[in-house]
């Protein structure tokens, strides 16, 4: 189990699929459990009466934008339909204010791994995969990329490598040399709310060290989807632009917003008590032997637990296990350069709270024996 695992896209893996019905319990986060429709209807009710408008400012995206602009220290802030979108256009701005079309990022992110290099196809950007895939990217992988950059994009944390972030002064040392040779910083923030339990500094002094800052509604905060993009006012005016060009003017996204000013309200206060439960499980793990855990310790609610068979062995086990006790321990499998061994996320939410460290580890023994 010495090799990181790779992404489910160079597995060329499926994913394990369960039915709401079957799933009785589950480690992962974004399981129907605890985001049942009705749920949220009455959540986002909770906050709304008559007089709410739909649109405009004093309605719900207008005080989410606000929320979160003021949470990141960003003079302004602007509702996406997805990460997706909010990120190219960063970028693409980024570019076409330095007259460079290259940006750097880690080999394994998100832009790279999940979202079909829309960055060169939409945009005619180019990516510099900068240091190995298997670990953090440092200040020496960006001095080897000789092109002159337009941007570099952090991933905090990196998502694929088992939720690993860089020390703080580590993080600092890069953006600072990034600004001084004249390239943007920007935050792959989609879970930054998770990186800020590890680094436990305010979420605007993290944000100070990007010129822009992307942050997921549905992850952490366990919305119903979309995203925000935070900066300098002017760079936000040109991102309005961007966003109705890409078909991205949501006409009643007030419902995403609700979800979103829900999940800021009572699931961002949670977040330090999940990751206290993510290393108390880790450790479990560790202290038994069963599996591996990357990293070790978890720095976020975040990591990877590395199993010593291959992914479909696990895939089996892990569709007889739910057969048997109802838990859902894992959706699909990170492959690794060896085909005996695979790896899978934990992300602890609500889930996974009602899980004991001890309960994990025995699961962990019953994927195993039912995947010898």
């Amino acid at each position: 189990m010495n090799a990181e695992p790779r992404t489910p896209q160079d597995s060329g893996r499926r994913p394990v699929t369960t039915t709401g019905r079957t799933v009785r319990r589950s480690l992962v986060l974004h399981s129907e459990l605890h985001r049942r429709p009705q749920e949220m209807l009455r959540a986002m009710l909770a906050q709304v009466d008559a007089d709410t408008p739909p649109h405009g400012p004093d309605g719900p995206v207008a005080a989410l934008e606000r929320r979160i602009a003021a949470l990141l220290g960003k003079e302004e802030a602007l509702f996406f339909p997805s990460g997706t979108m909010a990120q190219q256009v960063a970028l693409r701005i980024h570019a076409d204010r330095r007259g460079r079309r290259a940006f750097a990022a880690h080999p394994q992110s998100h832009l790279e791994v999940w979202e079909h290099r829309g960055y060169a196809v939409v945009h005619g950007l180019h990516c510099h995969p900068a240091g190995d895939r298997h670990r953090l990217m440092d200040h020496d992988d960006l001095v080897a990329v000789g092109e002159p950059l337009a941007a570099v994009v952090w991933e905090l944390p990196q998502r694929d490598i088992g939720g690993q972030l860089p020390q703080w002064d580590d993080l600092v040392a890069q953006t600072t040399a990034v600004r001084g040779r004249g390239a943007a910083t920007h935050l792959d923030g989609a879970r930054l709310w998770e990186a800020q339990t590890y680094y436990a500094r305010p979420f605007a002094e993290i944000a100070a060290l990007f010129d822009t800052a992307y942050v997921s509604l549905y992850k952490g905060l366990q919305g119903t989807g979309g995203a925000v993009l935070a900066g300098p006012a002017d760079v936000l005016a040109e991102a309005r632009t961007w966003r109705r060009r890409l078909g991205g003017d949501v006409y009643d996204a007030w419902p995403l917003a609700l979800a979103a000013l829900h999940g800021l309200d009572t699931r961002l206060p949670r977040l330090p008590v999940y990751r206290d439960h993510a290393l108390v499980i880790a450790a479990a793990i560790t202290a038994d032997g069963v599996a591996r855990v990357v990293p070790d310790p978890p720095q976020t609610p975040l990591f990877h637990i590395h199993l010593p068979v291959g992914p479909a062995a696990a895939e089996r086990a892990a569709a007889a296990l739910l057969a048997e006790t109802g838990v859902e321990l894992f959706r699909r499998t990170w492959s690794a350069p060896d085909p005996h061994r695979c790896a899978f996320e934990v992300t602890v939410g609500e889930n996974a709270m009602a899980f004991t460290p001890e309960e994990v580890v025995d699961l962990l023994h019953r994927l195993l024996r039912y995947a010898a």
